[in-house]
């Protein structure tokens, strides 16, 4: 008993190594490497990365998700996402954030595909059409409900954060149907320990943000230790590691073309 206890003693402490202090600190390497990091808030660039198409060039209806890296020393571990949407024939765009001072749930704070301290966004989800117009008033009202956006209620980890409102969102509107980035830190914040997963295609344990796991047709298999995921997707296939997040083909919906010619409005 003794011997098969210090082997899983072991064989976790490597596990732990392997999958999550080396690519966290390999990340952290690299990310101190670069020269174009923005050195404070002020000077960051908050501008459109023109990712969307002026809203009169695009009359349909919109649904985006995206993600960014946050700045200086916490875009090693984590991305910051929010929500646009549009309806059909609507003259501007939407765009949804929680953000770390005053009320959480922003509406139209920043550029709907604006950078985010400097960091150009990816493209999560991508929604047009009719499969958008079907999910918009869904978001609106998930939005409307989310329930941590009292003064005061953000903690930026392990959560309620950016991130625990967008899976907010995506478990009360399924039909979205993506899983956010492993870097999502606050993604796995949770007040209940056993869930479904937001896709509703799995279960999720969370102790509250600090460790869990998650198993789901639509996020894979997902560890979670004190916010930095390590994982596996098997429908799309793909590596989930701390810090690089996801490596291997994109989700399902990351579909959008990144560089349209005309900047949003």
């Amino acid at each position: 008993m003794l011997i098969a206890l210090a082997w899983l003693a072991r064989t976790l402490v490597l596990a732990l190594v392997l999958l999550f202090l080396l690519p966290l600190a390999a990340h952290a390497l690299w990310w101190w490497s670069r020269d174009d990091l923005a050195p404070d808030w002020a000077t960051a660039d908050w501008s459109s990365a023109r990712l969307l198409p002026a809203p009169a060039a695009a009359p349909d209806a919109l649904v985006r998700i995206y993600a960014a890296r946050v700045g200086r020393w916490r875009g090693i571990f984590a991305h910051h996402t929010w929500i646009v949407v549009k309806e059909a024939g609507a003259p501007r765009y939407t765009r949804y954030d929680v953000v770390g001072w005053g009320l959480p749930v922003r509406k139209d704070a920043y550029a709907a595909d604006a950078r985010w301290f400097g960091n150009p966004p990816q493209v999560v989800l991508a929604l047009d059409g009719d499969a958008a117009a079907r999910v918009v008033p869904r978001i609106h009202a998930a939005v409307a409900t989310y329930p941590h956006r009292a003064a005061g209620s953000y903690s930026a980890w392990p959560g309620p954060n950016s991130n625990t409102f967008v899976a907010h969102v995506l478990r009360a509107v399924p039909d979205l149907a993506v899983a956010l980035p492993p870097t999502a830190l606050g993604k796995d914040f949770s007040e209940r320990v056993v869930a479904w997963t937001p896709s509703r295609t799995g279960v999720q344990l969370s102790a509250r943000g600090y460790l869990g796991l998650a198993l789901g047709w639509v996020e894979g298999i997902e560890v979670n230790v004190l916010g930095a995921v390590a994982g596996l997707d098997l429908r799309r296939p793909a590596l989930k590691l701390p810090g690089w997040g996801r490596i291997g083909m994109d989700p399902a919906g990351a579909t959008e073309t990144l560089i349209a010619p005309t900047p949003s409005r």
